[in-house]
């Protein structure tokens, strides 16, 4: 996304000044404003710190025939911050590039982090992820992938962009496995957790759909 765009207007919102305080891959903008409470009064002012990185979109991957869902895992620097495991299981997901459609982020990102083409996608939804200090919204769906072979531990392969760094490793669940662990809050990742939850409500329709199709 363009750096530091203006925030969209919005009824009772007064922007008294917006500061690019750090201006590196994502900008981070210090926000001074008001706006109108709910008893409709003029709040005091009030000062943000806005962290911008736009536009993100995420992949269950799905194999109905198999039954199975292809998760990665991957090393995340702030979930040791955070106090949790950084070893994250997740699923496939990047940043939309400046006037990107969505479903090219999609397979962009599956074919870079799983090394698998997508066949179809179904929308999930729309979701900001951290809105006391980040405007990203993640597009969430869940798409028809051919499952590789697991070897006995479900292990499946590695992957990633060696020009990211990336170290990501790739992981066959059956899914009953995975909603059971969902379900259990095992995944700390908000992403899987929710693709996970909506997958545990629709995959007897999802299943009967996609392998008609």
């Amino acid at each position: 996304m363009p750096k530091a765009t203006p925030l969209p207007a919005y009824p009772g919102l007064s922007v008294l000044s917006c500061e690019t305080v750090w201006d590196g891959r994502f900008p981070l903008q210090r926000v001074h404003f008001r706006h109108r409470r709910f008893d409709g009064a003029e709040s005091r002012e009030r000062v943000w710190e806005l962290w911008r990185r736009g536009r993100a979109a995420a992949l269950l991957p799905y194999d109905p025939n198999a039954d199975v869902v292809v998760l990665i895992e991957q090393f995340r620097l702030p979930a040791l911050a955070a106090g949790v495991d950084p070893v994250m299981v997740e699923v496939p997901a990047g940043l939309c590039d400046p006037g990107e459609e969505i479903e090219t982020t999609l397979a962009r990102e599956t074919g870079e982090e799983l090394g698998l083409p997508l066949l179809r996608a179904k929308p999930i939804g729309e979701y900001v992820l951290s809105p006391g200090g980040c405007d990203e919204r993640a597009a969430i769906f869940v798409g028809e992938v051919r499952a590789p072979t697991p070897g006995p531990d479900g292990l499946a392969g590695h992957a990633g962009l060696e020009s990211e760094a990336e170290d990501i490793r790739i992981r066959v669940w059956p899914a009953a496995e995975a909603i059971e662990a969902a379900l259990a809050g095992r995944f700390t990742n908000a992403i899987t957790a929710i693709a996970l939850l909506w997958f545990a409500a629709k995959r007897s329709e999802l299943r009967a759909e996609w392998k008609a199709g």
